[in-house]
C-alpha cells in the first residue's frame, strides 16, 4: 500500500499560487516545506505537483529513476528561449551533446579560463576608487559579463555580448507569464505586449549569434573560445558536427549559465559578507596570505575558508532555486510514495537548502558548517544531480572564487541601505530592487 503525500487542498494552492504561480512559488515552497517536511503534495486545476525535500528520494528521482521522468513544464517552456541545448534538451539528444560540449570543460580548458577571469578582476579592481558607491547587481553582472563573452565568443565580442545580456534579460521578464495558468494560451496571441516584446528580444538574440556564427565560418579563423568549439566539434562515437541552429541553442544555454548564474551567486555572497563583518574578515585574512601562483588550480586550492563562503552563500540564496520533471509512468519513491504518470516532481534548493534537518540553525551564514556538520550527499544540489549535472559546475566554481578572492584582496563592500533584500524569482534567484554598496579599500 502506498504511503499518502502530505499537502494542501486545491483552495488553499490556488489562494496561495494566483494569478502568477511562479512569482508565488517561493514564499509557497518555504511555508509548504516548514510545514509538511519530506515530501509535499499540491495541486491546481489540470496539474498535480509533488516536492521532494529529501535526499534520499531526490537521489531516486535525479539518479536511480532518471529514465522514468522528462523535463517539467518550465523546463519546455524555456525552450521557446534556449531551443535544444543542454539545459531543455532529452536523451538521445541530451548524451550526443553532452559528449560534444564537455571538451570545452576539461581541465586544460578551465585553465585557460581562469586566466581570462584573473585578467578580467584584476582590470575591474584597478578601475575601482575607494569611497565609490556602486550598484552590486549591476556591477557583478557586468563583470561576469566580460568574462562570458571572451570565453564564450572570444575577445571582440564585446557589444554583441551586451546586445545578448539585455535581450537575454527582456525575455527572462517574460518567463514567468509564459509558465503560468494562462501561459500557452497568452504565447498563441501574439497581439499581447508581453508577447511581441519576448519575439523581439529573441530576434535580436537570433541575430546577434547567428551572425557570430557565420562570421567564424566564414573566415575559418583559430579562435580559443567556447563558441569555436562548438563549431569544429565532433561526437566521437558518430561523427556527428552541430549545424548553426544547435550551436546557437548550446551559446545560448552556456551563455546564460556561465553569465547569470555566478553574477547572483556573487551579489548574494557580498551581501552576506557585508552583514557579517567576522565572516569577512577572516576570508581576507586568507586571501592575504595566499601565494601568487601561475597554475589557477593551484592558485584556488589556498582559499579553502573563501570557497566555503561561496558554497554557503549558495545555500541560503541558490542561483537556480529549483528543478522540475514530469513523471512519464507511475513511480514508486523509497518510503513507499506512489507518483502518477504525469505528476510534476520537483527540487527547490531554495526550500531544501534551509532544511534544520541537514542543516543547522538553517537561517545562519556559517560557512564552517561545512567542515563541522555531516551534510548527506543530495541535500545540497546547487548544480542539480545524476546525468543532467550541470556541465560548467568547475567552471562556476573557478570563477566564483577568483573573482572573490582579487576583489576581497583589495576592497570590503559596506551597504548602503540595511534593509533586508528580497529575492525576486525568475529564471534565477535574483535581488529584487538595487543593491547598493560603498567600496571600501583595504
Amino acid at each position: 500500500m502506498a504511503k499518502a503525500i502530505p499537502g494542501p487542498g486545491m483552495a488553499e494552492t490556488v489562494r496561495r499560487l494566483y494569478p502568477l504561480p511562479f512569482r508565488a512559488l517561493p514564499a509557497f515552497v518555504l511555508d509548504m516545506t516548514e510545514r509538511y517536511g519530506d515530501i509535499v503534495a499540491f495541486a491546481i486545476p489540470g496539474r498535480r505537483f509533488v516536492m521532494l525535500n529529501h535526499p534520499e528520494q531526490i537521489k531516486d528521482v535525479l539518479v536511480t529513476q532518471q529514465h522514468a521522468f522528462t523535463k517539467s513544464e518550465g523546463g519546455r517552456t524555456l525552450k521557446m528561449l534556449l531551443g535544444d541545448g543542454l539545459l531543455t534538451s532529452e536523451d538521445p539528444l541530451h548524451r550526443q551533446m553532452r559528449r560534444i560540449v564537455q571538451p570545452g570543460f576539461h581541465k586544460e580548458r578551465i585553465v585557460a579560463y581562469a586566466q581570462t577571469m584573473r585578467k578580467i578582476a584584476d582590470e575591474w579592481v584597478s578601475a575601482r576608487r575607494d569611497g565609490e558607491r556602486i550598484e552590486m547587481a549591476s556591477a557583478m553582472s557586468e563583470l561576469t559579463l566580460r568574462i562570458a563573452s571572451v570565453t564564450l565568443f572570444g575577445a571582440d565580442a564585446g557589444a554583441q555580448a551586451h546586445a545578448v545580456r539585455d535581450a537575454l534579460h527582456e525575455t527572462m521578464q517574460a518567463y514567468t507569464l509564459a509558465i503560468g495558468p494562462f501561459g500557452s494560451l497568452q504565447r498563441r496571441l501574439r497581439f499581447l505586449p508581453a508577447v511581441r516584446r519576448f519575439e523581439a528580444a529573441r530576434a535580436r538574440l537570433d541575430r546577434v549569434i547567428y551572425g557570430l556564427i557565420a562570421e567564424r565560418r566564414a573566415t575559418r579563423s583559430a579562435h580559443d573560445d567556447a563558441l569555436s568549439l562548438l563549431l569544429t566539434a565532433e561526437d566521437v562515437e558518430s561523427g556527428y558536427r552541430l549545424s548553426d541552429e544547435q550551436v546557437r541553442d548550446e551559446a545560448m544555454t552556456l551563455f546564460l549559465a556561465g553569465h547569470e548564474t555566478t553574477a547572483n551567486a556573487l551579489v548574494w555572497t557580498w551581501y552576506l559578507l557585508a552583514e557579517h563583518p567576522d565572516v569577512d574578515a577572516r576570508m581576507h585574512a586568507e586571501i592575504a596570505a595566499a601565494h601568487p601562483h601561475e597554475d589557477p588550480i593551484a592558485y584556488v586550492a589556498q582559499f579553502d575558508y573563501t570557497r566555503r563562503v561561496l558554497r554557503e552563500a549558495m545555500r541560503l540564496y541558490p542561483p537556480a532555486w529549483i528543478i522540475g520533471r514530469e513523471a512519464q509512468r507511475d513511480v514508486m519513491l523509497p518510503g513507499g510514495y506512489a507518483i502518477a504518470r504525469s505528476t510534476t516532481v520537483f527540487v527547490s534548493q531554495l526550500a531544501l537548502h534551509r532544511r534544520a534537518t541537514f542543516f543547522p540553525d538553517p537561517l545562519r551564514f556559517d560557512p564552517d558548517r561545512w567542515v563541522r556538520d555531516e551534510i548527506p550527499a543530495f541535500a545540497y544540489v546547487p548544480f542539480g544531480g545524476g546525468a543532467r549535472r550541470c556541465i560548467g559546475e568547475e567552471f562556476a566554481w573557478m570563477e566564483g572564487t577568483l573573482l572573490l578572492a582579487a576583489l576581497a584582496r583589495a576592497f570590503r563592500f559596506d551597504r548602503i541601505e540595511r534593509a533586508p533584500v528580497a529575492t525576486e524569482a525568475l529564471v534565477t534567484l535574483r535581488p529584487k530592487g538595487p543593491v547598493w554598496m560603498h567600496v571600501i579599500a583595504r
